[in-house]
């Protein structure tokens, strides 16, 4: 089971899935945006045999991770998809070097893998707070500039 879909069997009746009203209400989010989050690849939601989407608690777990991504660090639809892909990509190294029959070998190139994979997150993090800094410093310029305009009024 990925992060996006539902238990299979007899698991996934002990599991609540929420038609696309429920899960956009829940989640905060339109319809509509739960269908794009769904062309982009970012959900997965269950489908029922007659098309219709379900929704589980993973699924509104990671569209609160997608609608932090794009509130905290401004990261648009695109830059979500690579994190995300990283992310499930981390995910998945972690569950594989704890299994009992991975190797040392696939251990070590599990840990190069994901060490890759941290800094290039790292590195897509450092990008946005770089351009958020330099907005910053263009606003103090212009803020000084205002004040420097006031006290010649002033004067």
């Amino acid at each position: 089971m990925t992060l996006t879909e539902a238990p299979e069997g007899a698991a996934a009746a002990a599991v609540p899935l929420l038609s696309i009203g429920a899960a956009a209400e829940r989640a905060g989010v339109s319809q509509r945006a739960l269908r794009y989050y769904q062309e982009l690849g970012l959900v997965t939601p269950a489908c029922t045999p007659g098309g219709l989407r379900r929704y589980s608690e993973e699924n509104l777990e990671r569209v609160a991770h997608i609608r932090e991504l794009q509130n905290l660090l401004g990261l648009n639809l695109e830059e979500i998809a690579v994190v995300l892909a990283r992310e499930d990509r981390i995910g998945e190294i972690r569950q594989a070097y704890y299994d009992a029959s991975t190797v040392d070998a696939e251990r070590h190139d599990l840990l190069i893998e994901g060490l890759r994979l941290q800094e290039e997150l790292r590195a897509i993090v450092v990008s946005k707070r770089a351009a958020m800094d330099d907005f910053l410093a263009d606003l103090d310029t212009r803020i000084a500039r205002i004040h420097t305009l006031l006290e010649e009024e002033g004067a």
